[in-house]
């Protein structure tokens, strides 16, 4: 989390990564993701596609400060594969990021040592080659007002920059927009101050999006 408190780290696209020892071969693919539905299907897509290597580790980060955050050695020693794997998703300070390594078992035994290196290697490495990029956390808005109203309420979102998720014009018109976090409760402010504008969704703390 960026110290502005509004803005979060992730990758831009998919990247990967690879390593081997000792004859095993470890595949890492990082994923940007926005929920754990997401992250699900994605793991479940790699163990369809690679359904013949020995296992299908992974880590992922989701959300902010009270984030949602997961890690599984399919099999592996424990602590050997998916901690490693958190561990660079961490040590980057990502959030709404899937790492998956999928290994074939190369014959010979790495050991717990060789393994924490493998996934911690094969993880970095997809990590290192990743997009970083910065986006902003963002609150949901939603509100009714009379068509009289619809340039002052479009002034305000435009002002903020807020991106307009719907739309419905008419003798009464509702807007859903999502505005960066920071400005969100000044133009929660200014909209409450218009008698006639109706705030529908004004939650500041909840309704945070990372899309």
């Amino acid at each position: 989390m960026n110290s502005s408190n509004d803005t979060y780290y992730t990758i831009e696209s998919v990247s990967t990564g690879i390593f081997k020892d000792r004859g095993s071969k470890f595949l890492a693919f990082a994923h940007p993701v926005c929920s754990v539905d997401d992250a699900k299907k994605i793991i479940e897509n790699y163990k369809k596609e690679y359904h013949d290597a020995r296992h299908h580790c992974y880590a992922y980060i989701i959300g902010h400060e009270n984030a949602v955050w997961r890690f599984n050695d399919d099999g592996e020693p424990s602590g050997t594969a998916g901690k490693p794997i958190l561990s660079q998703i961490n040590s980057r300070n990502l959030t709404n990021v899937l790492v998956v390594v999928v290994r074939y078992f190369g014959g010979t035994l790495l050991g717990t040592g060789g393994l924490i290196n493998a996934y911690k290697t094969a993880s970095a490495e997809a990590l290192n080659n990743a997009i970083i990029i910065e986006k902003y956390i963002e609150n949901l808005i939603s509100v009714r007002f009379p068509y009289s109203r619809l340039n002052t309420v479009m002034k305000l979102l435009n002002d903020a920059k807020a991106t307009i998720k719907k739309q419905e014009f008419g003798e009464q018109c509702e807007i859903i927009a999502s505005i960066r976090k920071s400005k969100h409760g000044i133009v929660i402010k200014k909209l409450s101050e218009c008698r006639d504008i109706e705030i529908l969704l004004p939650s500041q703390n909840g309704n945070e999006i990372f899309e």
